[in-house]
């Protein structure tokens, strides 16, 4: 089959668990399974194990090869896989901050909490003022920030660029940090890492790691216990839908290749959907 041995390897893993699963529900011969029985199979792993949806394609997709292998070679009737949800159906909404927790968040850094705290405001602004992946804040060159124009040019996934405005209070906070605080931590030749806007305290470049880190650190010191930079990036996307914003304009702005993926941030206003319909309909 030309399969590595670590994808045998979870396959397996996937079929003991299923088998598991099936002698629990007193499934002793395979030809007895039911759509049911595996619905509730990978239901289960979800709520008690807490597997993420990917993870649970996986186990799905290994269930459909496996009960497709055994109608074609007649070991059952009929197959009972075939129509299986497909898990993005199960999609968690994503977290959102209210603009309050936003603040607090944004505001947390001083220099009672950090001796960085100038290169923690800026970052934090940067990420909700541009919708910024953990890696894409990482990697931001000097040159990538234009101060006249007030703009970054990230390079999203697959090396894709795009223009995104960041506002003032963004910009002003850049501007401190390059002038405060950046000459202190470029303590190397930073050529080879090509000028890296943000920088550890090592003078390195800050990896993905450290920027979960520093959001997580923040967020915790503001009072909000839920929140992590792919949360910066959910909200500056619901923000700018519930502003009005249109959803090309979004999907530009976060880099989407499909506009499928940007459309989800459209759950946000189901609460205002509700509000608007019972204010204006004639029978709410």
């Amino acid at each position: 089959m030309g399969l590595a041995a670590a994808t045998i390897e979870a396959y397996g893993s996937d079929l003991d668990a299923l088998s598991r699963s099936l002698d629990a529900a007193g499934r002793a011969a395979l030809r007895d399974v039911t759509l049911d029985d595996l619905a509730a199979h990978l239901r289960r792993l979800r709520a008690e194990r807490g597997m993420a949806a990917s993870s649970i394609t996986r186990h799905l997709a290994t269930i459909r090869v496996f009960f497709r292998w055994l109608a074609a070679n007649r070991r059952i009737e009929r197959d009972p896989a075939r129509l299986l949800e497909r898990p993005a159906r199960w999609r968690r909404l994503p977290g959102v901050l209210t603009p309050g927790e936003v603040r607090r968040v944004i505001e947390a850094p001083s220099p009672e909490r950090s001796t960085l705290w100038l290169r923690d405001r800026a970052m934090l602004e940067l990420m909700y003022a541009a919708g910024l992946r953990a890696a894409e804040v990482g990697a931001l060159r000097l040159d990538q920030f234009n101060r006249e124009l007030a703009v970054l040019l990230i390079v999203g996934k697959g090396g894709k660029h795009r223009l995104v405005p960041i506002g003032k209070p963004a910009e002003e906070w850049t501007v401190r940090y390059l002038e405060e605080c950046r000459p202190k931590l470029a303590r190397f030749d930073d050529r080879r890492d090509g000028q890296r806007l943000l920088l550890s305290h090592t003078g390195r470049p800050l990896d993905r790691i450290a920027v979960w880190q520093i959001v997580r650190r923040n967020a915790l010191a503001a009072g909000v216990k839920e929140a992590h930079p792919h949360m910066l990036r959910h909200t500056f996307a619901t923000h700018l839908v519930r502003g009005g914003a249109d959803l090309r304009v979004v999907q530009e702005l976060l880099g989407h290749a499909d506009i499928g993926t940007t459309q989800w941030y459209t759950h946000v206003d189901r609460g205002r959907l509700h509000e608007t319909i019972a204010r204006h309909h004639p029978r709410p």
